[in-house]
Order: C-alpha cells, then sequence, then structure tokens
C-alpha cells in the first residue's frame, strides 16, 4: 500500500490512501492467517501475560475469574429456580454452564470488535500479521473458559449428572467456538477500526442477544405451555442459540440434538467466506484506518 497526495482542492494537500499492487489477494490473506498460527509461542505468551496483568498484585490472581462466575451464577440460578418453580438440581446446572460458554461468546465478539484497535502500537510499530491479534484474543478467551471449567466440575460433583461418552462432543463443541470466534474478530474488526460507531453498536446487540437466549431461563419452561408451545421454536432463529446448545448439552449429559451442529457447521463456513472476503480486500488498509 502507498500514500499518494490529491492536491486538487484549493491547493491543500490531503492523503489519499492507495492499494499497492497485489495487497487484495487471496494468497496474502491466507498467509496471513498462516503467518500467525506459526508465531503461536508469541500470542500464546501475549494471551497468558494479558491474564497475569489483569490480576497482578492480587492474591488469589486469575481464580478470581471463576469465583466471580459462581457468584453470578449461583444468585442467578437461586433466583430463576424459586421463580419458575424448577429444582435446583437441574437448573442451576443449566444456568451456570450457559453463563460459561456465554462468557466465552460475548467476549469474543466484544473484544473482537475492538481487537484492531486496542493494538493500534503494534499494529503500527510491529512488522506482524493481523491474524496474530486475532489469535491471541481466543487463546484468550480460552484460557478464560477453561479457568472458568473448574465451576462445571463443582456442579457435577454437587448435583450429578448421566454424563456418557456423548461428553466428548464437548472437545469439537468448542473448537467450533473457537473457530467462529475467529471469523466474528476479523471482520467486526476490520469494520470498527473503519466505523468507530461499531463497537458501541455491537455493544448494545449482545445485551439484546443475552435475554433472548435461553442462558437464565429454559426453553423446556417454554415448551411445556401449550398456549407458547409453537412461538417457543422460534428461539432457534437466534444463531447463538445454536452455539450454545452444541456445547451445554454434551456437558449436562442431554440428549445430542445433531440440527443444531448442523446449524452451527453452516455458520462456520458461511462466517468464514465472509471473515476471508473482508481479510483480502481490507486487510491492507488497517493499520492506516486505526
Amino acid at each position: 500500500m502507498a500514500v499518494t497526495v490529491d492536491d486538487s482542492t484549493a491547493g491543500r494537500a490531503r492523503p489519499v490512501i492507495a492499494d499497492a499492487p497485489g495487497s487484495r489477494s487471496w494468497a496474502r490473506a491466507f498467509g496471513d492467517l498462516r503467518q500467525g498460527w506459526q508465531q503461536r509461542a508469541l500470542w500464546g505468551h501475549l494471551g497468558w501475560q494479558d491474564i497475569k496483568q489483569r490480576y497482578r498484585r492480587s492474591v488469589l490472581g486469575p481464580l478470581w475469574i471463576s469465583i466471580s462466575m459462581g457468584v453470578i451464577a449461583l444468585g442467578l440460578g437461586l433466583l430463576y429456580s424459586l421463580l419458575f418453580g424448577l429444582p435446583l438440581a437441574t437448573f442451576l446446572p443449566h444456568v451456570a454452564v450457559g453463563l460459561l460458554i456465554w462468557n466465552f461468546i460475548s467476549g469474543c465478539v466484544l473484544e473482537g470488535s475492538e481487537v484492531f484497535i486496542a493494538n493500534e502500537g503494534l499494529i503500527k510499530f510491529l512488522p506482524a500479521p493481523l491474524s496474530l491479534h486475532v489469535y491471541r484474543l481466543v487463546w484468550r478467551q480460552t484460557l478464560f473458559f477453561l479457568h472458568n471449567m473448574v465451576i462445571w466440575v463443582i456442579l457435577m460433583i454437587v448435583f450429578p449428572h448421566p454424563l456418557g461418552w456423548s461428553l466428548l462432543l464437548a472437545i469439537p463443541a468448542f473448537a467450533l467456538l473457537a473457530v467462529n470466534g475467529g471469523w466474528i474478530a476479523i471482520l467486526s474488526g476490520i469494520l470498527a477500526t473503519r466505523f468507530r460507531d461499531i463497537p458501541p453498536i455491537i455493544a448494545s446487540v449482545v445485551q439484546l442477544v443475552f435475554y433472548l437466549t435461553p442462558i437464565v431461563w429454559s426453553v423446556d419452561i417454554l415448551s411445556g405451555n401449550p398456549a407458547v408451545q409453537e412461538r417457543a421454536r422460534l428461539v432457534e432463529i437466534n444463531p447463538v442459540f445454536h452455539f450454545l446448545e452444541i456445547l451445554r448439552r454434551p456437558l449436562l449429559g442431554q440428549e445430542t440434538v445433531w440440527r443444531y451442529w448442523y446449524v452451527v457447521l453452516a455458520i462456520t463456513v458461511i462466517g468464514w467466506s465472509v471473515g476471508l472476503l473482508c481479510m483480502r480486500n481490507y486487510r491492507a488498509r488497517v493499520a492506516y484506518w486505526v
């Protein structure tokens, strides 16, 4: 990419960004992803340092991640189990695991919209692929998720669930969540560098989606009511619902619903197609936009 000068406006020079030859190519887009992955030692270290820096001089350190999550899950689980008249042994794990997964999803979305803006200094002065910052973000959210898995272990001890071989599906399910977190960060991150109104808009939408997703409420409650049984299926319009269910169901020992997996796979393919297209066309401009 090169910068030219346009002096056609009343003698005042104005910088105009012009793409260098070959800057918009699929080879460079895929090359960026490949080079970023090859530097996994760097973004892996940076992601871990992000967590250590956040809890520097704290006695419990990163354990505060799990403690805060556990307190919120316990409070919401107790409250809504009393409101809906549901047994705590089944509803508390439902809420806690839902919050655990939601924190990963919302973290990728919210921080993804600012992934390049937050790393402005590194992007301008460090010759590194853009995808490095995306990998760092997803890795950091993965570490948060693994910390919070302590809550799931405790719940399975206190409130045993019939876990079987379907529990192994949690591994590919979480892998799909992480893969989708990548294209979300790329797409929203590039758009946000160009249009700075994007992050607050995304934050508002994420807050709304939280209430529309069965995290602190259950679809089974609506399905049990004949008056709203048909309308309960409208929740499947929400794409986050499918991501939530492919991971929550194996963690709670529930029956696998394969249509959720099909929807997630379709979203993954479409999402990465759009994300790579955006990467191909605008990757070279991010350094100027930030």
